[in-house]
């Protein structure tokens, strides 16, 4: 299976089974949003999710070749978003299900990414 079609079982498995969620696209990248906020995306062949939780954004940057999703290229990380590569796409799932269930409105500061 590749991991665009990976990221449409779990768009399809979300949708269908949480109200709140839908797909979209933000700036060109699909995505989905749950009650209009970003929660994980689909960009060069990995998933990306919004883990506002220390703890859980932690686990999935220690995964091998994980990183904080940088969409400009510049340096700009955005630091409660990590980047997951295919090669974890059988953690997809289960990052997802926890992006969709935190706090998306805790703003992003250097000390929640610290677990401090």
């Amino acid at each position: 299976m590749t991991p665009r079609a990976r990221y449409d079982e779990i768009v399809d498995a979300l949708t269908s089974w949480h109200p709140e969620v839908r797909a979209s696209k933000v700036f060109g990248m699909p995505c989905l949003k749950r009650s209009g906020r970003v929660i994980a995306g689909f960009t060069r062949g990995a998933m990306v999710f919004k883990l506002t939780d220390p703890k859980e954004h932690a686990r999935a940057l220690a995964l091998r070749g994980a990183h904080l999703f940088d969409p400009s290229g510049r340096g700009e990380e955005f630091r409660q978003w990590v980047v997951v590569p295919a090669a974890h796409a059988d953690d997809w799932d289960a990052l997802a299900y926890t992006a969709l269930a935190q706090d998306h409105s805790i703003p992003p500061t250097r000390t929640t990414m610290l677990g401090a």
